[in-house]
């Protein structure tokens, strides 16, 4: 086990989105196929109580944005200069929300932390907040169907500020131990990219998390590589990866499997790391608040978190 020599403090956490709390849905990366994404996203927000409001720009396109650069910073940051926001879900990931972050003022956000909710290429925004030492939620997006799993989840995390994760039973020990850090990471792609970048990650006394989708075996060691030799992992506590979605374990050059690459890295750091956590792009999926902090036992299958501790 990892030895920790002080309490472990939480990111500054948001106000709990308890009923009727107002949740502004943007789109900051892809666009949306149409009009019945908005419905499912706000249906999705009434489900949980709270009060939808659609950002003017969810529905524009441009290429593969929902908008232009301007108008998706331009619905983020009145988002966040709101004083009657409580909390922001976006819709969906695809690409285009690193775009925005030289751009993006956080000052309201600081004087007032707010919820922030998504994954895949939210891991931009995720890496934003934590930056600005804010806490923020890696789970569903708000216009994919919720499962009673993944809805329990993300209640028991943004609502009741409770533990919203707990046995793995399909998850896999790479390596055994047990591990108390923040919670940290995100889709693998995007903390690679934002390697030597000022809203680069480090993954200091934490437990990193982190999924990914539609990337080749190679290209996931070629990332973990690259974060290795940036000195990202440098002092990580632990490694829990979630779902690679179709990712597949060959090339046309040899095989090498997502088990070999996270018991790689994990022996090299001297960590306790678990595979196939209900994290990623599937519809069974953990809300995890980044920031909070956590303890990982892979001997057990398990992770859970603790009641934030602003």
């Amino acid at each position: 086990m990892s030895d920790v020599a002080a309490p472990l403090r939480s990111l500054a956490m948001p106000s709990p989105l308890g009923a009727g709390a107002k949740v502004a849905l943007i789109a900051p990366a892809g666009p949306l196929t149409g009009p019945a994404d908005v419905a499912h996203a706000e249906a999705n927000a009434r489900a949980l109580g709270w009060e939808p409001v659609v950002a003017p720009h969810a529905l524009a396109r441009h290429g593969y944005f929902a908008g232009r650069d301007a108008e998706r910073l331009r619905d983020l940051q009145a988002a966040l200069d709101d004083p009657t926001i409580d909390g922001i879900w976006c819709l969906r990931g695809g690409y285009g929300t690193m775009r925005l972050l030289p751009a993006l003022d956080l000052g309201a956000l600081r004087a007032r932390p707010r919820a922030l909710i998504g994954f895949s290429d939210i891991t931009a925004l995720h890496a934003a907040w934590q930056a600005a030492g804010l806490a923020s939620f890696h789970g569903p997006v708000a216009r994919s169907p919720l499962s009673s799993f993944s809805a329990h989840s993300l209640r028991r995390a943004v609502i009741e500020g409770a533990d919203p994760a707990g046995h793995a039973a399909e998850a896999t020990c790479v390596r055994p131990g047990v591990a108390e850090g923040r919670l940290l990471g995100g889709n693998l792609a995007l903390v690679a990219a934002l390697a030597g970048t000022p809203w680069a990650l480090s993954f200091r006394d934490a437990i990193v998390v982190l999924e990914d989708v539609h990337e080749a075996t190679y290209r996931i060691d070629r990332m973990l590589v690259q974060l290795r030799l940036a000195g990202a992992f440098d002092g990580c506590r632990g490694i829990v990866f979630g779902q690679c979605t179709d990712c597949p374990d060959s090339s046309d050059d040899g095989q090498r499997t997502l088990h070999d690459l996270v018991a790689e890295l994990a022996a090299d750091l001297g960590v306790p790391a678990l595979l196939g956590v209900p994290v990623g792009h599937i519809a069974q999926q953990w809300t995890l608040p980044f920031g909070a902090p956590a303890t990982l036992d892979a001997t057990a299958q398990s992770l859970h978190v603790h009641r934030h501790t602003p």
